[in-house]
């Protein structure tokens, strides 16, 4: 059975759009056409591809046709620019998965030429490091970086490299929670901050030296890396920083490390498809170079903060 291509690319922008309304705007066509494209499709493959609520999602079913049209739409784009034949914008779009963190540090530093040379737009998913897995084994993404070493079927895993992340606080938090020295009781009354309800380790590195479960203590959630920073060096919480943003506060005076010596250790893997591409090979490649450049060697790091 041939799957009809307007019907797939139909499904990828209601899902992409979030909204029938925008993927016809962003089709050029009516919303009703759209309708007619997904019913079509549904019916000859025997599933239901859309939980029709807002905004729109795509079921199980439709997460497996949007990995497959992803897969064929990435080999379409590059051989039609093997052939000099790219789309009206010249452009190819590729979706990928990585934490905030990464996307504020050192992966603009990565992507930067590979973007502007290859003419890509990038359409990246942010969410922790410990979940951006499932955006590939959902098909949303043909990539992701992750802290995860268990590589999917038919995807590759490499590793790229580790990011030491300490416990921040400024000084006058520090004086006004723990006037006595940092010590597990003062974090019952101590603001911690947390990124969204699946980042652990603030759980990890509480647990780990001054064994408290989680929910023992208060916590602000803040959804954005650069505000995470600034909340901590106002001292209204105390939070987990990567190295890369944690040093210039801690140079500056804005930050101090609660427990020197005390961090976790958290490794990136790139996860992709392995296709053959020469866009997802030179992605591997830019990726790795700059990884080697930013963070550190796994190596020099024994003890790793894998997901739970």
């Amino acid at each position: 059975m041939m799957i009809d291509r307007r019907q797939l690319a139909a499904l990828a922008a209601v899902v992409e759009e979030c909204s029938f309304e925008r993927a016809a705007q962003r089709l050029h066509v009516t919303q009703s056409a759209v309708s007619q494209r997904i019913k079509q499709l549904e019916e000859s493959l025997g599933q239901v591809l859309l939980v029709r609520t807002v905004p729109v999602r795509a079921t199980e079913a439709g997460q497996q046709v949007l990995k497959h049209y992803r897969q064929l739409h990435l080999l379409e784009q590059e051989l039609l620019q093997d052939l000099s034949q790219q789309d009206a914008q010249g452009y190819t779009r590729v979706p990928l998965g990585l934490n905030a963190d990464s996307l504020e540090t050192w992966f603009p530093d990565a992507v930067e030429s590979l973007v502007l040379e290859q003419r890509l737009l990038l359409d990246l998913k942010v969410d922790d490091q410990d979940a951006t897995h499932q955006l590939l084994r959902n098909g949303e993404v043909i990539g992701c970086i992750t802290a995860s070493p268990k590589a999917m079927p038919g995807c590759l895993c490499v590793p790229l490299g580790v990011v030491p992340y300490r416990c921040l606080a400024s000084s006058a938090y520090l004086s006004r929670y723990f006037p006595e020295g940092v010590m597990a009781a003062g974090f019952m009354k101590a603001p911690v901050a947390e990124y969204s309800s699946k980042d652990q380790l603030q759980n990890r590195y509480l647990q780990q030296f001054f064994g408290l479960k989680p929910h023992e203590y208060p916590r602000h959630r803040i959804p954005s890396s650069q505000a995470f920073c600034n909340l901590i060096e106002r001292g209204l919480a105390c939070g987990m920083v990567p190295d890369q943003q944690g040093r210039p506060m801690m140079e500056a005076g804005r930050a101090v490390d609660m427990m020197p010596g005390c961090y976790l250790a958290v490794p990136l893997y790139w996860h992709v498809w392995n296709l053959g591409s020469r866009l997802i090979r030179q992605l591997t490649e830019a990726l790795v170079a700059e990884a080697e450049r930013q963070l550190e060697p796994f190596e020099r790091h024994p003890v790793l903060t894998h997901p739970m």
